[in-house]
Order: C-alpha cells, then structure tokens, then sequence
C-alpha cells in the first residue's frame, strides 16, 4: 500500500485536506472574494490524480474487507471531487455568460455614441448589481438565523406553558381531594353530634323512668 514514498493512508488525508480547501475556495469565488477560479480548478485536478493513485492501491489489497473499506472511501473522495467540479463549472458557465453580456451590452452603447464612459460605466454597474446580490445573499442568511433563534424560542416557552399546566393541574386534584376529605369530616362530627344528643336523651329518660319506679 505504498508508492512514490506515500502509504494509501497519506494519500487520503492529502486528499480529504484538499477537499475541505477546495470548498472553501469555491465558496469564496462564489461570494466574489476570489477574482479567479483557477486555484479551485488546480484543486479538483490535484484530487482527481490522487483517487486514481488511490484506485491503484486499493485493488491491491488482499484483505476483501479491507478492500471493499478503501474501495468505498476512495469512491466517497471521488463523488466529492466530481460535484464540486459540477459546482465550478456551472459558476464559471454563469459568470461566462453575465460578462459577455456586459460586454455585448457595452459594445451596443460605444457603437451607438462613441463614448467610452459608458463602457466603464456598464462594467460598474455588473459589479455593483454582484455586491447587490452578494448583501441580499447575506441578509437572508441573517434572518433565517434568527427565525430559527425565534422558533427555538417559541418551542422553549411552549414546553415550560406545558410544565407549568400539569402543575396546575396536579393543584386542582389535590384540592378537590382535599374538599371530600373536608365534607366527610363533617359529616362525621354531624353524626358523632346526633350519636351524642341521642345519648344524652336516653340517658335522661333511663335516670327519670328509675326514679318513678323507685317511688
């Protein structure tokens, strides 16, 4: 698993290192922080290169499971390569594009007055429409962070109203226990009275009755 004085395993980390490069370069030609692609494009070729070398190891390997690991990591390290190159593609294809139609649109204006300054003119006018789009870009990324910090928030409030309603009604129950407890005491003391007067009556009536049978 060696070649050229580089091990398989080098060989990925050198490529994974460039894949996290590559992606940062192309977002920022992207966001126009890079006047050229050409660094990105020298990326992904570099990447390229070093799946094929990686192809060529992998099929050497005896262990099948080991193959089989290698064979999908260096398919992964592919796929990635391969999508951003799409990326940079398409990017260079609409930069292409908006740049001949400045120019086509700059040439009319020259062709018709035969003054340069609306040349640089129309040129500037690209640039800032860039920088218009690149501040939109940014914004909206800014309010969907905080329309997630919001929602977040609003899920946070929602769980406590929650917390706070089973406490709520817990306290209910528990008074409304405490309410019979209470009823049935006094329904007990209403009867222990009742039980007590009886008594006394009977008590009264039981002294009176022996004292007229005594005569």
């Amino acid at each position: 698993m060696e070649g050229g004085g580089a091990t398989l395993s080098e060989i990925y980390q050198s490529a994974k290192k460039l894949l996290i490069r590559t992606r940062d370069g192309l977002e920022r030609v992207e966001r126009g922080e890079l006047s050229s692609s050409d660094s990105v494009q020298n990326d992904i070729s570099q990447i390229q290169s070093l799946c094929i070398q990686m192809d060529r190891f992998w099929r050497s390997i005896s262990v099948k499971s080991h193959r089989d690991l290698w064979k999908r990591k260096v398919e992964q390290i592919a796929e990635e390569a391969e999508s951003l190159k799409e990326s940079l593609d398409k990017y260079n294809l609409r930069n292409q594009k908006r740049m001949t139609e400045a120019k086509e649109r700059a040439e009319l204006l020259r062709r018709a007055n035969g003054d340069s300054s609306h040349v640089l003119r129309i040129f500037d006018e690209e640039a800032q429409a860039m920088q218009s789009v690149r501040t939109s870009a940014r914004e909206l990324e800014n309010a969907n962070a905080v329309g997630e910090a919001i929602l977040s928030t609003i899920h946070g409030q929602r769980e406590r109203l929650k917390s706070a309603q089973r406490k709520a009604l817990d306290v209910l129950n528990t008074v409304g226990i405490s309410n019979s407890v209470l009823r049935l005491i006094e329904r007990r003391n209403r009867v222990d009275q009742w039980i007590k007067y009886a008594g006394m009556l009977l008590t009264i009536i039981f002294v009176f009755a022996f004292v007229l049978w005594r005569r």
